[in-house]
């Protein structure tokens, strides 16, 4: 497929880095105007006080205001399990719509049992305002933006591209980051090494954009690379790793990880695009499944 690459257009893009869950949102703005979007917010939880706040998605909306900037989309890059979407709450305070990729129907699917959600709990995305397909292009202010679907992480993972700039979610790490895990249900190694090869199919000079980094080896947080510096460095894909050998490495690997210390709670609220679900008696309420991961 053909893909609407615009190298000229330079978005102004703004990094939020949460130190609790080492996730980078982002606020991006159209060149031409000053309509933005938001990429992958995030809302706080205490999760052993069973308390939510939202520090992270209210810095968000003051540089928003600040700069009189007019909110358009809020992104997900994918059903995220490592921290709480704060999308709904930013969108409660500045409007814009809600996307994320269309293979969330089948996370919500393969979730929705393991929670042993009822009925009510609809699998069909309809949380979400726009459910992205492969190629979908769709405009903030100006610029044209499109959905690359890139599964192997998850289903539903995609990677947004801003004119010069690619928000790639957990499909790519920084160069010594290596690449994210393929353990998860849905997840497929060599599906996640075809779809970092499609990222690295755009032009050598694309600006890419984490939404996680970890500081290896002690380094300082780090979250903007290009195509080059991935293919030429990339610890799990770079200077020509073959499919075969990524796939071996990327299972034994991830034989070794720990699950994310808030994948329980993250998964409940991020299939329902960053609504908090509720008891019979509408108070927010999180479940924990025993032995279902």
């Amino acid at each position: 497929m053909e893909y609407a690459v615009n190298m000229q257009e330079t978005p102004t893009v703004k990094a939020f880095f949460d130190p609790a869950t080492n996730t980078i949102s982002y606020v991006v703005k159209d060149p031409a105007s000053n309509a933005c979007a938001v990429v992958d917010a995030v809302m706080d939880i205490d999760y052993a006080a069973g308390r939510i706040s939202y520090e992270n998605a209210d810095a968000l909306i003051a540089y928003i205001q600040e700069n009189d900037l007019k909110l358009e989309w809020l992104i997900e890059t994918h059903v995220h399990a490592d921290h709480l979407s704060g999308a709904p709450y930013i969108q409660q305070k500045l409007g814009g719509k809600i996307g994320i990729g269309e293979n969330i129907t089948v996370v919500q699917d393969t979730f929705g049992k393991v929670f042993n959600e009822g009925t009510e709990f609809q699998r069909d995305g309809s949380q979400f305002d726009k459910l992205f397909k492969d190629g979908d292009t769709y405009k903030i202010g100006e610029m044209t933006a499109f959905a690359l679907h890139t599964p192997g992480h998850t289903p539903a993972c995609m990677v947004h591209v801003m004119g010069n700039a690619a928000f790639v979610g957990d499909t790519l790490f920084m160069p010594d980051g290596g690449s994210a895990r393929a353990d998860f249900p849905g997840g497929d190694a060599g599906e996640l090494y075809d779809s970092i090869m499609k990222v690295l199919s755009l032009p050598d000079e694309m600006r890419l954009f984490m939404c996680h980094d970890y500081g290896p080896n002690g380094r300082d947080i780090q979250w903007e690379t290009t195509v080059a510096e991935e293919k030429a460095n990339n610890i799990h894909v770079g200077g020509g790793r073959s499919r075969e050998e990524f796939i071996k490495f990327r299972r034994e690997r991830d034989a070794q990880l720990d699950m994310p210390k808030l994948i329980i709670p993250s998964l409940q609220v991020n299939m329902r695009a960053g609504e908090v679900p509720t008891d019979r008696d509408g108070k927010p309420m999180l479940k924990v499944p025993v032995n279902a991961i």
